[in-house]
């Protein structure tokens, strides 16, 4: 049997229907792809070549490369010497920075420099609302702990290829970074030696405790001892997208030379779980290149690396 609307009804029902299908879906929280950055670039620092030839006076380890690639992002290189304005224009139009490990000065190299101008331009930019992740590994998270406590506070330790499991803090439970891990992950991590350490200097855990700016900023995720010094080995910065492992995620799934390196399962998976979370911290940032054409110069994919194993600690290296 057929139901009778009135017509006033029947007017009613249709601008109920127009306002579900049309109006509400503009009134709902904007979730899509659209805030979700899909392409994500991210720039990792070079550093100055120890015995410099022309046209080869900086470099990159390609494992890094291949460790940002691994989670689906592309890479473009930060050359140092490059004025304040390049920098500038480099840092709206990438979504990260990585700072590797290496050799070089925190406090006087082209390395250091190019390190505190990408640092103070994320500062602020983080600040007002505008997401820009930084990573720091090994001389990059002594280079943080430098830039953010603007002094020299590293004591040595004998941790020069030493692979180790993480003692983690309790501030583990509120950690961005480890969040998404497996906890059968996590257990391994605890107990297997799947960290490789290639540092001869560290923060001690004293010292961070001792120094306002450091205990203030960063959020202690993990620790290691060389058996005499306690030391800092991950942490995350408590108001900004800030990271750093004195350890070396990358190796476990792109370095070979070395034979302490882990090359477990569980240590692969580190790799990739890292790389994955950085990563995803560079798609929540909207800065691009102004031109399809500038992205395209800027990309390592320009370059091309070079064999150096088994001579070197790395396989490959991108030289500029």
């Amino acid at each position: 049997m057929a139901i009778l609307v009135p017509a006033k009804s029947g007017f009613t029902f249709r601008i109920m229907i127009f306002f579900l299908l049309f109006v509400c879906p503009m009134c709902l929280p904007f979730y899509s792809s659209a805030k979700r950055n899909d392409r994500p670039i991210i720039g990792v620092l070079a550093q100055e070549v120890y015995s410099q030839k022309p046209n080869q006076t900086a470099y990159i380890a390609a494992s890094y490369v291949k460790f940002l690639e691994s989670a689906g992002a592309r890479v473009v290189p930060v050359m140092i010497n490059q004025t304040l304005e390049e920098y500038k224009k480099l840092f709206n139009s990438i979504n990260g920075i990585l700072y590797p490990g290496g050799g070089v000065s925190i406090i006087s190299s082209g390395y250091e420099r190019a390190a505190k101008i990408f640092y103070e331009l994320a500062i602020e930019a983080n600040s007002r609302g505008d997401y820009f992740p930084a990573w720091g590994t090994c001389l990059g998270f002594e280079q943080l702990m430098h830039l953010t406590s603007e002094k020299t506070l590293l004591s040595q330790t004998n941790t020069s290829g030493v692979p180790l499991p993480l003692n983690f803090t309790n501030e583990i439970k509120d950690s961005r970074m480890f969040k998404d891990f497996p906890a059968l992950l996590m257990e391994d991590l605890a107990t297997e030696a799947l960290t490789e350490n290639s540092h001869k200097w560290s923060l001690a855990v004293l010292t961070l405790n001792s120094n306002e700016e450091l205990k203030k900023f960063y959020k202690v995720l993990s620790t290691n001892t060389d058996g005499k010094v306690e030391f800092v080995s991950t942490v995350e910065a408590y108001d900004y997208p800030i990271y750093g492992t004195q350890w070396h995620p990358e190796k476990n799934a792109f370095e070979w030379t070395r034979p302490y390196i882990p090359h477990s399962p569980s240590a692969i998976k580190t790799t990739f779980y890292m790389a994955q979370f950085f990563v995803s911290e560079a798609r929540k940032s909207l800065h691009k290149f102004q031109t399809e054409e500038e992205e395209s110069k800027a990309l390592i994919y320009n370059y091309s690396p070079v064999y150096t194993g088994p001579k070197s600690a790395f396989e490959q290296i991108f030289l500029f």
